[in-house]
């Protein structure tokens, strides 16, 4: 059996997050979209979810249109059995949804939560594709030091996130 290695983008605007996961079963759709109405009333996203048995379609969800368009898209592009991808709409963030995603039965393992450049590393064989891993953001530069530990304790009161 052959193996090819693919490198997938993901397809965004800057300023959205997004959380690329893997699942087991099609109820992931409704039970995802179910957990982050619940988390966060008023959310705005698109979820897509690569079936991989069946007739092997790309189930969506979601309560934004462009989100929703991103997540079809961007699902498709990766093309992995029983993966799932979200986007989130500006403003609102991983950190508030989750704790939610990954207490959902189906959901196996999350792959990456992030604004960052990503690129996916994707197998495929004969019998279809797998996601391998991703590659959020970029290498880092350096170690911090006392002027970067007192940049992150600013910054992370500075958007609310500690007092």
């Amino acid at each position: 059996m052959d193996l090819t290695l693919k490198v997938v983008p993901i397809e965004k605007p800057e300023a959205i997050n997004f959380i690329l996961g893997q699942t087991h079963f099609i109820k992931t759709v409704e039970d995802v979209h179910e957990a982050l109405v619940t988390a966060v009333p008023g959310i705005k996203f698109g979820l897509a979810f690569c079936e991989a048995s069946g007739a092997r379609l790309v189930r969506w969800s979601g309560t934004d249109e462009a989100m929703i368009a991103l997540a079809k898209q961007n699902a498709s592009a990766i093309g992995a059995g029983h993966s799932f991808i979200i986007f989130l709409g500006e403003g609102f963030y991983p950190i508030n949804v989750l704790r939610a995603i990954k207490n959902v039965p189906e959901v196996a393992h999350i792959f990456c939560a992030t604004a960052n450049p990503t690129s996916v590393i994707v197998a495929e064989t004969e019998q279809g594709r797998g996601i391998l891993g991703v590659i959020d953001g970029f290498s880092p530069l350096g170690v911090e030091d006392e002027d970067g530990i007192a940049w992150r304790k600013g910054f992370l009161r500075t958007i609310g996130y500690k007092f």
